[in-house]
């Protein structure tokens, strides 16, 4: 799964990266301790008639589907399971039609560990996980739009009315992560990027089958991971000392 990720680079960046063409964006500054609820920068492609622009924009973390009666519906769908993406109510039609990818510099898992000496309550140990090569993650997200009732008006979603959401698409780890969490966040390589955020309305059985296979465990050699202060349990931690190595149980060598 994914609970937490870090999002420190720069919308400026992530749009040279991405080869967005549009920022629609307030540049908060960098998170590293992204949590749900959280407005996310997101990477869409629009279509017209006329051209195909790709736009990076904030969402909230948290997908509320079209047909919710209460945006709270969000707090469990933070996560979308690759297995079920294309079938579950909450998501097939936000993966038949609305697709994009939410960039990261790394998330957060929490590793179980033995009990320590005279107890028997298990501890957690987290985890930081990046790219070996300092690149942003491309995790593979869904994205959805809610109309704001009269009575919310102001509370949630945007000027116009609406609330705009995501979530990311998680699988089953790869053997280096394994160790830590059976489940995590679908990293799709610069060769997917493209097809996966191709905003065709009305995708054929076939499409959806290539863009299903598109869903599975990033490579081994992507990533490192290490053991973090238990600092990021704290929601109210921001800062970039939370991505510090601590001393804890090292990974095997990818």
């Amino acid at each position: 799964m994914c609970g937490r990720f870090v999002a420190a680079s720069s919308p400026t960046l992530l749009a040279e990266h991405f080869h967005v063409d549009e920022v629609v964006d307030d540049d908060r500054g960098p998170d590293y301790n992204v949590a749900p609820r959280s407005p996310v920068l997101v990477i869409r492609d629009r279509a017209d008639e006329e051209r195909s622009a790709r736009v990076l924009s904030r969402l909230r973390w948290g997908l509320v589907p079209s047909w919710a009666k209460d945006p709270s519906i969000g707090d469990r769908m933070i996560n979308a399971r690759a297995e079920t993406v294309a079938t579950k109510p909450a998501y097939k039609r936000a993966f038949a039609k609305r697709r994009c990818i939410i960039p990261a510099d790394g998330f957060y898992e929490w590793r179980r560990l033995e009990p320590r000496p005279g107890t028997t309550r298990a501890v957690k140990e987290p985890t930081f996980i990046h790219r070996r090569d300092g690149e942003p993650l491309a995790f593979a997200g869904l994205w959805s739009v809610w109309k704001v009732p009269e009575e919310l008006a102001g509370t949630v979603g945007d000027d116009d009315g609406w609330l705009r959401t995501c979530a990311i698409v998680t699988t089953q780890a790869n053997p280096l992560l394994r160790p830590i969490h059976d489940r995590m966040p679908v990293v799709l390589p610069e060769t997917a990027w493209d097809r996966w955020l191709d905003p065709r309305a009305d995708p054929d059985a076939e499409d959806l089958e290539g863009l299903a296979r598109l869903l599975a465990p990033a490579p081994d050699e992507w990533f490192e991971a290490y053991a973090v202060s238990s600092r990021v349990n704290r929601v109210v931690d921001h800062g970039p000392e939370l991505v510090r190595r601590v001393e804890g149980l090292a990974l095997p060598e990818g």
